[in-house]
């Protein structure tokens, strides 16, 4: 997992090719004023996905992992706290939608968290379990970008 701001003075040259695409187009785009959708970047080995959500209480959000993409998530208006911890291979799946790369599991252990404010971008690996969308104090309705990048774009 990584964790940071298009704000912060950092090399992203550090990172692999297809992140650094990803980092280039949320630096590069007005997303509170971007219509939702999704977004080609690399055709549908980088895409984004642009919405708005809700946020709430800890309980109501579900733990997920994808197993064909990652997900580079970036708020562009709210206040927003993501669950994160590493995926064990033990976790009980509650849901899973092929068509999607999505897995719910019913409950992790050892969960961390980071609270994002507008510019910040996690980025969640294969092996990253995340809880998206829970609220850092009252919920709110937040504006989020998610680049899906194909795992087969890295090294």
């Amino acid at each position: 997992m990584i964790f940071s701001s298009i704000h912060a003075k950092e090399d992203i040259n550090k990172y692999p090719k297809a992140i650094q695409t990803a980092l280039e187009y949320l630096k590069s785009n007005d997303f509170v004023n971007m219509e939702p959708g999704v977004y080609e970047i690399q055709g549908k080995e980088i895409y984004a996905q642009v919405f708005d959500a809700e946020t709430g209480v800890v309980e109501e959000r579900r733990p997920e992992v994808h197993e064909k993409f990652l997900d580079v998530q970036f708020l562009a208006s709210g206040l927003e706290r993501l669950g994160f911890t590493p995926d064990t291979g033990n976790y009980k799946v509650a849901e899973r939608f092929d068509e999607r790369d999505l897995i719910f599991y019913e409950s992790v252990e050892n969960e961390g968290f980071v609270n994002a404010t507008p510019g910040c971008y996690t980025v969640f690996f294969p092996e990253d379990v995340h809880r998206p969308a829970v609220a850092v104090a009252e919920p709110m309705t937040v504006r989020k970008v998610v680049v899906k990048i194909s795992i087969g774009l890295l090294p």
